[in-house]
């Protein structure tokens, strides 16, 4: 081979050998630095920045957006606690079930049907019929699987242990639309012989004892919006207006407009079965919404934040200052 060929022959060689060796410099540099990333021990290699002394730093945009869903987490948050509050404030102070009852899987009693064991055992235990339709709507919109977060179950919403008073100590057997109403409006029959109407159904909600701290007028807003509604309904079926003196002499409790809206909120009070027929049956030119404008602060205008080159970041790292 002519000394020139060899000559680039070696040549060649050398500078393959060292790209080999660059190339395996390089990847045995990549494994330690992604190695070291796995640790916490190093920064990202495109940084350009010490990783122990950068520094994280939200821009204007950033504080905005953070401001932004600190205000949207405050009603949120507000709200929960205003539904835990409201679980059960007829019954403060009793411990909440641990596992509510299951309903069966069997089908629910038509509306016929209950009518009928409405009106039958109403008659057999000396009730109004209106009384207890009003007292069955309120409860449970005529649901005879309805289960309540205080774990009272069926048409007319029974305790288990008010159910045991009577003799019915199966949970499961109060799903039966005929023991839920016998036992029912056996209950609320000793309570209207024991206080009259007015007061039997605010114990019937509240219990006997909160009727007896309250000094025979429970104040729970949940009992004041469940008192007006069973007993205006009660009323209407009569023929008497909530607010008459034959209504104050028929029931024995002056109603008023406030025991509607006691504790504030609409449909706060009612089942979720009534809740949810009541807003279906809402007309949406009643909804509204009120938006804070936000156009005039310049982190919160959307206009400020197209994507393209003048995009602002919502985070920068700063490179920190050096050493004097």
């Amino acid at each position: 081979m002519p000394v020139a060929r060899r000559s680039q022959h070696r040549t060649a060689s050398r500078a393959a050998r060292g790209r080999r060796r660059k190339a395996l410099s390089r990847r045995d540099q990549d494994l330690r630095q992604e190695q070291d990333l796995r640790q916490g021990s190093a920064p990202p290699p495109s940084s350009g920045i010490p990783y122990a002394r950068a520094r994280l730093r939200l821009t204007p945009l950033g504080l905005g957006v953070l401001g932004l869903l600190a205000v949207a987490a405050q009603p949120l948050a507000a709200q929960a606690g205003e539904s835990t509050r409201a679980q059960s404030p007829a019954a403060a102070g009793e411990a909440q079930p641990s596992a509510l009852p299951q309903p069966p899987q069997t089908p629910r009693p038509s509306r016929a049907a209950v009518n009928a064991l409405i009106d039958r055992y109403a008659k057999r235990s000396g009730l109004e019929r209106d009384l207890v339709h009003a007292v069955v709507r309120a409860e449970s919109g005529y649901d005879a699987h309805a289960v309540s977060h205080a774990g009272a179950v069926g048409l007319m919403q029974l305790m288990p242990e008010t159910a045991a008073d009577y003799g019915v100590d199966s949970v499961a057997a109060l799903f039966d639309a005929k023991t839920n109403v016998r036992i029912g409006t056996r209950h609320l029959k000793r309570l209207v012989s024991r206080y009259g109407i007015g007061k039997a159904v605010m114990a019937y909600n509240a219990g006997e004892g909160a009727l007896a701290r309250h000094g025979g007028f429970v104040t729970y807003p949940e009992t004041q919006r469940y008192t007006h509604r069973v007993l205006t309904a009660y009323l209407s079926r009569k023929g008497v207006g909530a607010y008459s003196g034959k209504a104050r002499q028929i029931t024995g409790i002056s109603l008023t407009p406030a025991m509607a809206q006691a504790g504030g909120g609409k449909y706060r009070g009612l089942t979720q079965r009534e809740r949810a027929r009541r807003m279906r049956s809402a007309g949406l030119s009643g909804l509204s919404l009120k938006v804070r404008p936000s156009l005039g602060i310049p982190p919160l205008d959307p206009t400020a934040h197209d994507i393209g080159p003048d995009t602002k970041p919502m985070f920068v790292l700063e490179r920190p200052a050096e050493d004097n």
